[in-house]
């Protein structure tokens, strides 16, 4: 398995994404209780742009226990798929997940608010980009108003006499 996977992922690093999806294919039917090539194969098939095949390998490596930086990655893949697919109540719930075991991530926080922003739920999702931007950011001009972002992230729609 270990040679066929270093291939697939050579395959994958050089963009040859049609190999690399077919060879993935193979290895799942091969594998099919390995959750690193559910992951993958499901990253494969949203390479190509065929968000609807990879759903079942995203949910299957996610169920299987995938862990670690894939699980990470599998999160953001399920629910970033799901919003562009229109299922926006469970992209939101892979998300919430995902930011639960990875509070840190902060990609997933910003594809949540996308999900969010799909949901009408304009405030959050922009107060999850705000603070997302002042804890990230290196940006000097955005840093001197750090203070003053972080206080009106929650308070958008307030004004003040």
């Amino acid at each position: 398995m270990d040679s066929k996977l270093n291939y697939a992922i050579e395959l994958r690093d050089q963009g040859k994404n049609e190999e690399w999806n077919q060879l993935m294919v193979e290895l799942v039917k091969e594998f099919p209780h390995e959750p690193q090539i559910q992951y993958l194969c499901a990253w494969s098939f949203d390479r190509l742009g065929k968000e609807l095949e990879a759903v079942p390998y995203y949910e299957s490596a996610i169920a299987q226990g995938l862990t670690g930086e894939d699980l990470e990655g599998a999160y953001l893949g399920l629910g970033s798929t799901y919003r562009t697919i229109g299922k926006y109540l469970d992209s939101k719930a892979v998300f919430e997940k995902g930011m639960e075991v990875f509070p840190g991530n902060h990609a997933l926080k910003v594809f949540y608010a996308m999900t969010l922003y799909n949901l009408n739920e304009h405030e959050k999702a922009m107060e999850l980009l705000l603070t997302s931007l002042v804890e990230t950011t290196n940006n000097e001009d955005v840093l001197l108003y750090k203070r003053a972002i972080q206080f009106y992230s929650d308070k958008l729609n307030q004004t003040w006499s």
